[in-house]
């Protein structure tokens, strides 16, 4: 995703006779590109009774307290895709019923896994990710939410697993297994070089080749999938975070549903 505008929304907490109820107001543009995106809603105010926090930030309210089926989904795709953008929109916009987990190889090499280019080190670096995908899967679960949205899924070591054998056999399962454990996947399709890909990303090591190549890798582990929702990209971003945002909407059950994010609305 180019570097770009984006706009952001200023939240004021409104009490009228029909009940507590928001207005967004255009607050302020700021730059944004893939690793870095603003969506504050700055002064926005939320008392304890009608919120929740979740991970430091807080979701929309819901009036629904009755138990949901939890429906396991993960928004995936490669470097450049707009994922993290995505995830920040929804939230700021999505109900309390969403628990969105963190990237799970943010947690191993944040905390100091070694990161090099050995085929030993890359293997194990894969193991440890998936081993923590799937706790963080196992955690969340424990608190019911509806939807338990994951930031990449254990499929996804698939594509950088390194060498001819593959992850399957090296951590005890299947394919068929690791696809069988989520509802649905969302694929947002990474930019060609012309296309909007942001080269200028002071985080972002990937060519525009290479992030190209390593989209196709997870396209190609993911694409056994029963419903795997593939997400092109778009000269305008803002358009492809409406689809997204769209399929995701339609996984949450009905009492969920009617949650919106002001800035893609009529888009």
């Amino acid at each position: 995703m180019s570097i770009g505008l984006i706009e952001c929304w200023k939240a004021r907490r409104r009490v009228g006779a029909s009940g507590d109820k928001w207005a967004f107001e255009l607050a302020e543009t700021v730059e944004y590109d893939d690793e870095c995106v603003s969506v504050e809603p700055f002064g926005k105010t939320i008392d304890s009774l009608s919120a929740r926090s979740v991970g430091g930030e807080t979701m929309t309210p819901c009036e629904c307290r009755a138990p949901h089926e939890r429906r396991r989904i993960v928004l995936t795709g490669g470097p450049g895709a707009g994922k993290t953008a995505v995830l920040e929109l929804i939230r700021h916009a999505f109900c309390e019923h969403v628990k969105i987990l963190p990237e799970s190889a943010s947690i191993v090499f944040g905390g100091g896994f070694p990161r090099g280019t050995a085929e030993l080190m890359r293997k194990g670096a894969q193991r440890a990710i998936f081993y923590v995908q799937r706790e963080l899967e196992a955690v969340a679960d424990a608190e019911s939410p509806a939807i338990v949205l994951c930031d990449r899924g254990t499929v996804d070591g698939g594509a950088y697993w390194p060498g001819e054998e593959d992850l399957w056999a090296s951590v005890g399962t299947t394919i068929e297994e690791q696809l069988s454990r989520y509802d649905a996947v969302v694929h947002l399709r990474t930019p060609t070089g012309s296309g909007g890909y942001n080269h200028q990303n002071p985080v972002r090591i990937e060519s525009a080749e290479e992030a190209a190549n390593i989209d196709t890798r997870i396209a190609r582990a993911w694409e056994s999938h029963p419903r795997r929702f593939l997400v092109e990209a778009s000269s305008d971003f803002l358009d492809k975070a409406a689809r997204a945002l769209d399929i995701l909407r339609g996984e949450l059950p009905e009492c969920c549903r009617r949650h919106v994010v002001p800035l893609l609305v009529g888009r």
